[in-house]
């Protein structure tokens, strides 16, 4: 049975920082951390989170159809009061390693919105080097509106450019895959090598 979309779970977090008297709150996440290839992608999203404008059905990307995830992206951006979306190329990943290179989106994402943020949350257990408030939400990206927002445009984007590298490097399934390191991924590697958007510390072993 499928679990019913319940606003009051989802706003907990938020709930909790307006009555500290939060105004703007910011979620942010990630997606693409663990791919071969292309970049990881950080967005960050100032929701409003009066009940008449809730994007009902936010939630972990993940769990969501690539159908329902589109129609979810557009919906919050149109409804965001800000938004930004930054992505770090396999080069930068490969220099300064993906953790440090998640850190560098999400804080770019957060300093780049057009409304500095009160507080932000953030998904796991990142800590981000930002000028605001940050808590941050184990499984943030189901638990929390802001997050679930920012991880469904964050995917939304980086499908749609792995979409397109498809396009250039056919070889390879990116239209399928997304970059994750799949047994036809892989194959391909062994058959064709590395393509330039293959993260170099990530197929080593290829």
């Amino acid at each position: 049975m499928k679990k019913e979309w319940n606003v009051d779970e989802k706003l907990q977090y938020e709930r909790a920082l307006i009555a500290k008297g939060y105004r703007y709150i910011a979620g942010v996440d990630e997606v693409g951390r663990g791919p071969l290839a292309g970049p990881v992608v950080c967005a960050a999203v100032i929701m409003p989170l009066d009940t008449e404008t809730l994007v009902v059905g936010v939630d972990d990307s993940k769990k969501l159809s690539e159908k329902k995830r589109v129609e979810l992206a557009e919906k919050i951006k149109a409804a965001a009061l800000a938004y930004t979306i930054v992505e770090i190329d396999e080069k930068k990943i490969d220099e300064i390693n993906i953790l440090e290179a998640t850190k560098l989106g999400m804080k770019r994402a957060i300093e780049t919105l057009e409304i500095p943020p009160d507080v932000v949350l953030t998904d796991g257990n990142m800590t981000i080097d930002i000028p605001y408030p940050q808590q941050s939400v184990i499984h943030g990206d189901a638990l929390s509106y802001s997050i679930g927002s920012a991880s469904i445009i964050a995917k939304v984007y980086r499908d749609g450019i792995m979409d397109e590298y498809a396009k250039t490097y056919s070889a390879y399934g990116f239209e399928k895959n997304k970059g994750y390191g799949t047994a036809a991924h892989i194959q391909a590697i062994k058959e064709q090598g590395l393509c330039p958007i293959h993260r170099r510390t990530f197929t080593k072993k290829f």
